[in-house]
């Protein structure tokens, strides 16, 4: 059963590649799947924070990273058609290290740090410009940036979190006002970090807040990819570890394939290795 119900992902996700949504969460739990992933999602974060922006980061072989990447935080990281990382955000929880006590305390300006087990801290909000295009179709930075809000949104309610706090600049606050997801509050005071000033907005996680953004959007499909769908994708497949010789085979097959029930049987070999190697890897664990 568990066999077939793979297969039939893999065939959806290879018949419309165009109707799947592609918000992958990354964790502690599968960071180890996707290594290449995270590496290209600290490029995209250099490229805004610190060339784009201005920020006062540290950028090292033309990524982004923190200490607070060390901590095992949650990443909702948006994926093109192909697999490239086109958009991405970071959860931390405030009740350890996170940046609002740690790195952007001018803006608290003497307040005390928010502490909370119901209050996420999202940093690094970023889509890449470059590679998303203009207008409201799902390739466009509106698009891309809404399908984001929405994930961080459902991921934090999923989890009992009720509140995010949020450091943003100017630009972003008018985003998410004008998308539906305005802050209903903020902490401290506008404090300059690089190019463009920083605040913190708090945002509460409903279904009323989520409501309006998918109104906003259009946007009325699940946001989030699963594992099994995202490492299927070109982009993120070709960053996994490499294939042996029997999934070079399956690939092959499923390239030749010249009628569905020939591809069907190829996916079914390729979801049957899959299997295999997961349980291999779990009896090793």
């Amino acid at each position: 059963m568990h066999d077939a119900s793979l297969t039939f992902t893999l065939t959806e996700l290879i018949s419309h590649f165009g109707e799947i949504t592609m918000i992958l969460v990354i964790d502690s739990i599968n960071k180890d799947k996707f290594g290449h992933v995270l590496d290209d999602m600290f490029k995209l974060r250099a490229r805004v924070f610190g060339d784009r922006l201005g920020w006062q980061v540290n950028v090292e072989d033309g990524r982004e990273r923190d200490l607070f990447d060390d901590l095992d935080p949650s990443y909702a990281v948006g994926l093109d058609d192909e697999g490239n990382v086109v958009s991405c955000v970071r959860a931390l929880q405030t009740t350890g290290p996170h940046m609002l006590s740690d790195v952007f305390s001018d803006i608290l300006d003497g307040e005390p740090p928010l502490r909370s087990a119901t209050l996420w801290e999202s940093t690094r909000f970023c889509v890449d410009t470059k590679r998303l295009g203009r207008g409201r179709d799902r390739h466009s930075v509106s698009y891309a940036t809404c399908e984001l809000m929405i994930a961080s949104l459902e991921a934090a309610k999923r989890s009992g979190v009720t509140d995010i706090v949020t450091v943003i600049d100017p630009v972003m606050d008018r985003v998410l006002k004008r998308s539906g997801n305005a802050p209903y509050d903020y902490v401290g005071r506008t404090a300059d970090m690089g190019k463009v000033p920083a605040l913190a907005a708090l945002l509460d996680c409903t279904d009323e807040r989520i409501s309006r953004i998918r109104a906003f959007s259009g946007i009325e499909t699940e946001v989030f990819i699963s594992d099994e769908e995202a490492l299927a994708l070109p982009a993120v497949a070709r960053g996994a570890a490499p294939k042996s010789d029997l999934e070079c085979y399956c690939d092959e097959q499923i390239a030749a394939a010249t009628t569905e029930e020939e591809r069907n049987a190829a996916l079914r070999l390729k979801a049957a290795l899959a299997e295999q190697i997961r349980s291999r890897t779990d009896v090793g664990a």
